[in-house]
């Protein structure tokens, strides 16, 4: 990807978030678009000699549109500020964890797992993870994963702030219901998402040499990965 192109006209739509400066630069958008899409492209073929269950997808699966739904938002922003896409067998939309892919000014990211899962699911999957927490262990307690992603709830991923890593974007004050808060590993039961991130800084995803570092990052996130979906296929 030129992301420098990208991140440029990243920045100018966020100086310029109207439709008469949008329609006036379309052209422009329209180039940064497809840049993006052919990278999305290039790197599913990459993470589907880890993932084979993705090799199917195009980029028009997994890229989220640029246009802003503002019907219930303070922000009536017509654009987004990023470009991102979420690459998921089951589709973008699926509860299911993939890899996500997001471009945005100071505020670059790939993410790995699943996020705004049902009470249900959640309290399915905290289960698993109690049930048989040594092996969840051996995926998010390895010095690979806590080196990429850290510990859990201890990031931060806002719209404003994004931390250099983070394993969970939201989790309970006290322990769910049916849980004892006095768990040794209630902090992976407090969790609300099983989604981790690695900020990047945005000349990342620069020439080819990215993809290898997500594919390297995914191999470190997809056992987790794995253990939620294997709830979350129960309910989909």
């Amino acid at each position: 990807m030129d992301i420098q192109r990208i991140q440029k006209f990243l920045r100018d739509v966020a100086a310029n978030n109207n439709r008469d400066w949008f329609h006036a630069h379309k052209a422009e958008y329209d180039a940064c678009q497809e840049d993006f899409r052919q990278g999305i492209d290039a790197l599913i073929a990459q993470l589907a000699k880890v993932d084979p269950e993705i090799k199917y997808l195009t980029a028009k699966d997994c890229c989220y549109r640029f246009y802003r739904d503002v019907r219930f938002s303070q922000d009536k922003s017509p654009y987004k500020r990023h470009f991102g896409a979420y690459i998921c067998s089951a589709g973008k939309k699926s509860l299911r964890g993939g890899y996500y892919i997001h471009v945005q000014p100071g505020q670059s990211l790939v993410a790995f797992g699943c996020y705004y899962l049902p009470t249900n699911i959640l309290t399915s999957c905290r289960n698993e993870i109690k049930g048989n927490i040594e092996h969840w262990k051996e995926a998010v307690e390895n010095g690979q994963f806590i080196k990429a992603f850290g510990y859990p709830n201890a990031g931060t991923w806002t719209d404003e702030e994004v931390s250099e890593k983070g394993f969970g974007l939201t989790a309970l004050k006290t322990a769910p219901k049916g849980f004892d808060k006095n768990d040794p590993d209630i902090d992976y039961l407090r969790m609300k998402d099983y989604v981790c991130w690695k900020h990047v800084d945005d000349n990342f995803f620069q020439g080819d040499e990215w993809m290898k570092k997500v594919v390297s990052l995914a191999k470190i996130a997809k056992p987790s990965m794995d253990i939620i979906n294997s709830v979350v296929d129960d309910y989909i």
